[in-house]
């Protein structure tokens, strides 16, 4: 969503790289252009007035620190800024008492539904509670069915909702529901419309007054942009809202609804829907998408969704058979499956520090994760003993394999010279301690 936006900032960045000290003359036209790039990201025009004051202010009176130059410590306090404008941390979500109650509202077409799966599997995951789901859109039919159908295949209860109910109806109902499945969480999936009207607004907060919820989390459309903002501060007046969740996130949204949002309502953003399957939500941490936008990384969360992929058991038996040279083209498979579960090769690229220019400078190549699924054909078109032991690949093999992935032999060979060469790569390294070997001679097989 920030890639335009970040290309812009960085951009304007690095005229101030070489700079022997911060100046007023010499970071007015940085800042110019940075304020540009955030009004044409659709940001609220008193949020990049107020960000341009305090980064400058910062920047003439800060004392530059010996380890880094004038040019670094500005981009600190760019950083700084766009965390503290972003909510400075990550909010909580209260789901304390029996049950804890949720109410997700917003607009027509948001993805509140699928929202309300979404988090459901992340309060399951993240505090070992029973989530149940509570369908109170009677206007739109297919949003109890989409419900049920999530709550179906995620075996998550569902409230048999129907239309003909009223919607405190089913909150009431829900509540001896509720008590009687166990269910220590319950998400409640209200009705939207196309816009904000009086009708809507008296319907929710006879729902409030009907069971008082922990959290009133709006669900906000990231491609909306400013108004965005406009939503939230309507839906807040009336209902007053805990937090929102941005979703479409992973669309080319321009990233101003993010920007403004917080400063502009005082409403923290929790989560992030970063795609259409039910396990694509984030957690928002403000500091990890300041790095993402200045392209200094986001090593935690990439971290994180390492430790939930990769199991520490097959872990360290892969380091085993990396340091004896052991490790074959099935293990090396199993490998290409983790990081397929991470995201592909590309979102991992970009939690790394500098690597998301280092993207872009690559857009005329062929992209990682497309190279590696023409190497996962090549891969699955061998044989079980082929995979434990390539050695055995002679030419008759080799032809039999490009015919079976859909490549030619040259493919073929390239993949089996780069995967021996990675696998006496990789085994030198585990012996020196998985330092010394590590450099810019080191291949690996994509």
């Amino acid at each position: 969503m920030f890639e335009n936006l970040s290309d812009k900032i960085l951009s304007s960045l690095n005229k101030l790289k070489g700079q022997h000290k911060i100046t007023e003359e010499n970071i007015e036209a940085t800042l110019k252009e940075i304020r540009l790039s955030l009004l044409e990201a659709d940001v609220n025009f008193k949020v990049v007035k107020s960000f341009i004051k305090n980064v400058k202010q910062k920047a003439l009176g800060a004392e530059v620190l010996e380890s880094l130059s004038p040019g670094q410590q500005f981009v600190k306090i760019v950083n700084d800024e766009l965390v503290e404008i972003l909510g400075g941390q990550a909010e909580p979500l209260n789901v304390r008492g029996k049950p804890a109650v949720l109410f997700l509202v917003g607009l027509q077409g948001v993805g509140k539904t699928t929202t309300a799966a979404k988090l459901a599997l992340y309060i399951r995951k993240e505090f070992g509670k029973k989530p149940g789901l509570v369908p109170a859109d009677i206007y739109r039919p297919a949003a109890i069915d989409q419900l049920q159908t999530l709550g179906k295949t995620n075996n998550i209860p569902v409230f048999p909702s129907t239309t003909d109910q009223k919607p405190e109806e089913i909150v009431e109902k829900a509540k001896k529901w509720a008590e009687e499945q166990m269910v220590e969480v319950v998400i409640v999936d209200t009705a939207g419309r196309l816009q904000i009207d009086d009708a809507l607004m008296t319907e929710l907060e006879t729902l409030k007054t009907t069971w008082t919820p922990n959290e009133v989390l709006l669900v906000a459309d990231a491609m909306l942009g400013q108004q965005s903002v406009n939503v939230a501060e309507g839906f807040h007046t009336r209902l007053g809202l805990t937090g929102l969740v941005l979703t479409k996130v992973d669309g080319d949204a321009r990233g101003g609804a993010a920007l403004s949002i917080r400063q502009s309502t005082g409403v923290p953003i929790k989560f992030l829907g970063v795609g259409e399957k039910v396990n694509a939500l984030e957690v928002f941490h403000p500091d990890r998408l300041a790095s993402r936008i200045l392209d200094m990384g986001d090593v935690m969360s990439l971290v994180e969704k390492a430790q939930e992929v990769i199991d520490e058991k097959t872990a360290k038996d892969s380091a085993r058979k990396i340091a004896k040279n052991k490790f074959t083209i099935e293990d090396f498979l199993s490998q290409l499956q983790m990081m397929k579960k991470m995201g592909g090769m590309q979102s991992l690229m970009k939690m790394l520090p500098g690597m998301g220019q280092m993207t872009k400078k690559m857009k005329n190549m062929t992209p990682p994760d497309d190279e590696l699924k023409k190497i996962e054909a090549i891969i699955r078109s061998m044989t079980a003993k082929e995979r434990e032991n390539h050695k055995i690949l002679n030419g008759s093999r080799r032809l039999r394999i490009a015919n079976g992935s859909g490549t030619q032999v040259k493919d073929v060979n390239k993949f089996i010279k780069q995967f021996e060469e990675s696998q006496k790569m990789m085994s030198q390294m585990m012996k020196m301690g998985m330092g010394k070997g590590f450099g810019k001679n080191m291949k690996m097989p994509f």
